[in-house]
């Protein structure tokens, strides 16, 4: 717009008034926003500083509540072992020794088997799906009615996409080779491979590298090209097995203790849902982009990429729909969520086949 030629007399002290409208809102916000209490919170997470896209997604939520209240309400992240382990944080979360966490629910199988939905199953969602079931098709809802159980309330808060299938010191030669390894694998995608004869270990990230390393395990997995490389796993294993079928779109969880939250004016209970939905979508696109150039650089450098092959990936499908139907026979709980989980992943695949999956054969075929 050419404003010098469009400002009459009349227009300039229109203009000014509007701005003088807009100085008295901002100065009515800003008391708005100074008559809402100091709040003080501590985040507990799963992770540790150097994986700074996962620990990114805290620090995400952080930033932005304190954005949103002009500083008045500031959460603290914490890595993976500064305030309580990592695998620890829904205990800190539920005895309100810290207001708020940020983790995956699948650490948690023992507390609730269930709660592997909150994050990602075998031969599940993807991330688009996944994010469609929790915020459309009312997943979130049915597992905070688990995380009730521990007086605590969950939000989607993070998402790595589809993963690999881990680092492995050998190269496998069908599910019998896969009989006797040790490898770091949790949630149901551990359930499966002990089914198929692995012994299964659960270490918080910061762990992983060192266990590798030093021949403690024998495989391990963690979530993509970029955050595997900064923990140093390509340095102790050289065969990169793809796909993460136990991992296609796993959700990260930011967790709030009832009360506080039930404390928080509904302005900053707005403003934590709304850094929730932040952090889930920009890690999202932020490991998408960072994965792409990672898993070049690792192939430059000597990784070499191995698909699982048909036979693993049977023997781990038919491995995980027996789980899942033993699983829902013993629990009821889970049974509920399975079924309509089960439903919706029916429904959205019938979908994306027809939408997503006919343009990805060709496009993707024809780019490589």
């Amino acid at each position: 717009m050419q404003r010098r030629g469009l400002l009459t007399a009349a227009g300039a002290a229109g203009a000014a008034g509007l701005l003088s409208a807009c100085r008295i809102r901002r100065v009515d916000s800003a008391a708005s926003a100074s008559n809402l209490p100091s709040v003080r919170w501590r985040m507990a997470t799963s992770w540790p500083h150097a994986l700074d896209t996962i620990f990114g997604g805290a620090e995400t939520i952080c930033r932005r509540v304190a954005e949103l209240s002009g500083g008045q309400f500031q959460i603290k992240p914490h890595a993976a072992g500064e305030l309580v382990p990592g695998l620890e944080v829904l205990d800190a979360v539920q005895n309100g020794s810290v207001e708020c966490g940020h983790t995956a629910s699948y650490y948690y199988l023992g507390k609730n088997p269930a709660l592997a939905f909150g994050t990602s199953v075998p031969f599940g969602l993807t991330a688009q799906q996944q994010n469609a079931w929790l915020y459309a098709a009312g997943g979130n809802e049915a597992i905070n009615r688990l995380y009730a159980d521990f007086g605590v309330i969950s939000f989607p808060a993070g998402n790595t996409g589809a993963q690999m299938g881990g680092w492995f010191k050998r190269k496998l030669q069908g599910p019998e080779s896969l009989r006797g390894l040790k490898m770091r694998i949790p949630g149901l995608g551990g359930q499966v491979m002990a089914e198929l004869g692995v012994n299964v270990q659960v270490l918080p990230g910061g762990e992983i590298y060192l266990a590798l390393e030093r021949g403690a395990i024998d495989a391990a997995e963690w979530t993509g090209p970029y955050d595997d490389a900064k923990l140093g796993l390509p340095r102790a294993a050289r065969f990169y097995y793809y796909p993460g079928w136990w991992e296609p779109g796993p959700t990260l969880t930011a967790l709030v203790n009832q009360r506080a939250w039930r404390r928080l004016p509904k302005e900053y209970q707005a403003m934590f849902t709304t850094a929730c939905y932040e952090a889930n979508i920009t890690m999202l696109s932020r490991y998408d982009s960072l994965n792409a150039t990672a898993l070049q650089q690792l192939e430059q450098g000597g990784t070499q990429l191995e698909f699982y092959g048909d036979a693993i990936l049977a023997a781990a499908r038919t491995a995980s729909d027996q789980l899942f139907a033993d699983s829902a026979r013993r629990d009821s709980s889970f049974r509920t969520i399975y079924d309509q989980w089960r439903g919706f992943r029916s429904q959205v695949q019938a979908w994306n086949r027809v939408n997503e999956l006919s343009y990805a054969n060709f496009s993707f075929a024809s780019t490589r």
